[in-house]
């Protein structure tokens, strides 16, 4: 079926081709816009430098919320402020928290706690 106000003349039983999908990326836009929101309503910053990245620092901590795509990276000073953060989310959003990060983008990413070393490669 042809669109409303675009149905040509003797050409009903034609319909048209989207080129590209455009309801992903209407959709994808929409879900990072109440992202967005609820990050800046919980006192997170933006970077202006970079719109997928927030910053909150607290008294004496600080936590950073990275975005790519569907996937999160929130390291912090303190674990009580990533459990804040991952509870208040959840309650906002359908989400799930994985296993500590073990790759991103292609880095392997390794921890010694104890020694409080982070290695990426």
């Amino acid at each position: 079926m042809q669109p409303h106000g675009y149905i040509m003349l003797d050409k009903e039983h034609l319909v048209c081709m989207l080129e590209k999908s455009l309801w992903l990326e209407k959709t994808l836009r929409q879900c990072y816009l109440k992202f967005d929101r609820f990050m800046v309503s919980s006192g997170y910053t933006r970077l202006q430098t970079d719109c997928y990245c927030y910053l909150k620092h607290f008294e004496n901590s600080y936590i950073i919320l990275l975005l790519y795509v569907d996937d999160m990276l929130v390291p912090g000073s303190t674990m009580k402020d990533n459990v804040n953060l991952k509870a208040q989310s959840v309650r906002e959003f359908s989400m799930k928290d994985l296993d500590p990060l073990k790759k991103m983008l292609g880095m392997r990413i390794s921890r010694k706690r104890e020694r409080r070393l982070l290695k990426l490669s």
